[in-house]
């Protein structure tokens, strides 16, 4: 198909892409075809550093494809097979971005649960898990999406010892119904999965789950639906991700019958995110007055935003320093709909035990703290 249209010179496939410029040169001598069939790699392809798009956080590819086949998904198709990057190599680029400065790395690719499947060694997530926790610099080592198969005791028990793991992890649920879910080839219950979440509640404190979830798939009856609704009612994540299902051509669940009417999907996707609104704000109320630690990452109309560790966004006003990727202990004081607004609070000791406060306070504010120091300095 693309070959018919007008202009395009190369096609090159996904194995391709990281030698572009070579194959413009190769094209500037001889027109061929470069394409290869993603479905016979079986390495991943080594595309080198990550291009940095912050001053604090850095994704990271750990590894591409996927072998689930869920019936809904083209992406195995698109993509290939499970190819895990060496292990070598991530931690190589994670210690050049610590190296710069970079607080908080965020491992990604098609799907993570299954890095180190392809590996002739015994290597799985965790282990890379355990080596990126040693790194010095690294802060923050947060997850991509999860699936909840990989949330064993043995895997939690292990992770739970790594000080740097976020206590934020995001799933890949789809449905609350065990029906939909089979439909979806998804091989897993709706039990499994809340015993899932019972293990990471358990383990971790504060802990924050967020989750993606398809409405409409084809056959979701009305009962189907209302499961799903309960369901999420019980879990509580902090946030919902809700997609209407669509069908992809070449998919399984494309020619199944009973599809879904676009009226029947936009209101089913329209209670789901009202619910998850309500859920977020409930958990933002309970913040209001304890101090989170938030790393600033942006400055936005006059405001520094950052996350803690369980990402909820935080928002503070500050006009007296640069906050970008610096922790700061922040007391929460407001909430707007999505992020809790803060006034900084920050001590720093200097060598000559001169506490600085650093941000602005009111009179009353400032006496009080007075009070607690024999030197003192007002950063202006």
């Amino acid at each position: 198909m693309l070959e018919k249209v007008e202009g395009i010179d190369i096609l090159l496939g996904n194995n391709e892409k990281k030698d572009i410029l070579e194959y413009v040169e190769k094209y500037k001598n001889e027109k061929r075809e470069e394409i290869t069939d993603v479905m016979l790699q079986k390495e991943y392809v080594e595309f080198g550093s990550t291009t940095f798009t912050e001053k604090t956080r850095a994704v990271i590819k750990i590894q591409d494809g996927c072998d689930r086949f869920c019936s809904y998904c083209i992406i195995p198709y698109a993509r290939g097979r499970v190819r895990s990057r060496r292990i070598e190599e991530i931690l190589k680029e994670i210690t050049d971005i610590a190296k710069i400065g970079i607080k908080e790395v965020v491992l990604t690719g098609i799907h993570i649960a299954s890095y180190g499947k392809d590996f002739k060694e015994n290597i799985s997530l965790i282990d890379l898990l355990e080596e990126i926790n040693k790194i010095e610099g690294i802060e923050r080592i947060r997850l991509g999406s999860l699936e909840p198969k990989l949330i064993t005791e043995e895997f939690v028990e292990r992770l739970g010892k790594l000080e740097k793991i976020c206590n934020h992890f995001h799933l890949s649920l789809q449905s609350g119904c065990t029906e939909t879910l089979k439909r979806m080839n998804r091989r897993y219950t709706a039990e499994e999965f809340y015993n899932a979440t019972k293990l990471l509640r358990k383990k971790f404190k504060d802990v924050n789950l967020t989750a993606d979830v398809i409405v409409g798939f084809s056959g979701e009856t009305e009962e189907e639906f209302e499961t799903t609704y309960k369901f999420l009612e019980k879990i509580k994540f902090y946030k919902i991700h809700v997609f209407k299902y669509s069908i992809r051509e070449g998919t399984k669940a494309a020619e199944f019958p009973n599809q879904i009417t676009p009226e029947v999907k936009e209101k089913r996707s329209k209670e789901v995110i009202e619910l998850s609104e309500s859920i977020q704000k409930e958990y933002n109320k309970s913040y209001i007055g304890e101090t989170l630690k938030v790393l600033f990452e942006e400055k936005d109309n006059g405001y520094y935003k950052g996350h803690t560790k369980n990402y909820v966004c935080v928002k503070v006003k500050d006009d007296t320093e640069n906050l970008e990727n610096l922790i700061l202990d922040v007391r929460i004081t407001d909430m707007e709909k999505e992020v809790l607004v803060r006034r900084a609070k920050q001590q720093t000791k200097c060598n000559e035990n001169v506490i600085i406060l650093q941000h602005k306070f009111n009179k009353r504010i400032l006496q009080n703290n007075l009070q607690n120091v024999r030197k003192y300095s007002i950063n202006k």
